[in-house]
């Protein structure tokens, strides 16, 4: 599905019961119903008997509001939450293996520093860095390294949280279906 210039991107905040299964009938929905999804993140919170998915999709506000309500008429999914950009926290990891000889370490160290990666790994040919921000930061960082030969990239998509303590949802009225 190709973006037009009406869509949006929208981070959906999607809380599951941690059970076999659960990925596939979410990942299912988006299927049969021809949702692009961007990026998709999960794992499990606080209470190990829940997971939190964190799913990045676009369109226009028609199919953002299907892909919403489609998503909590799922058996598993407990709670759906539409991330307000403003009122919320996105970060993403990224890791980059940069070929690397004695020529260039020195340079793509300082790029990285300026970064504030972290190199994980060195060999002779090559080095890792990992970066944890928010997607500009990390697309800025790969335009640094352009210049140099990129080898492989590993991205996480975006995950997120809403600020403050008034969306915590408790675990417990979830779980048992109880909602005030």
């Amino acid at each position: 599905m190709e973006t037009k210039a009406e869509d949006r991107k929208v981070v959906f905040s999607v809380l599951v019961e941690n059970a076999a299964g659960v990925l596939s009938h979410v990942s299912g929905l988006f299927s049969r119903r021809g949702y692009s999804i961007h990026s998709f993140s999960a794992g499990v919170t606080a209470d190990e008997r829940l997971t939190r998915m964190t799913i990045v999709c676009s369109g226009d506000e028609q199919i953002l509001e299907q892909i919403e309500k489609q998503l909590s008429k799922l058996e598993d999914v407990l709670f759906v939450k539409k991330l307000d950009p403003a009122q919320s926290v996105f970060r993403e990891l990224i890791l980059i293996k940069v070929s690397a000889d004695e020529k260039s370490r020195q340079n793509i160290i300082s790029v990285a520093d300026i970064f504030r990666a972290k190199i994980i790994d060195v060999t002779k040919e090559s080095l890792i860095c990992e970066l944890t921000g928010a997607t500009d930061k990390l697309d800025a960082f790969i335009d640094m390294l352009s210049d140099y030969q990129i080898l492989e990239i590993a991205r996480t998509g975006i995950t997120g949280l809403s600020r403050g303590a008034a969306d915590v949802q408790d675990a417990e009225k979830l779980l048992n279906r109880t909602y005030d």
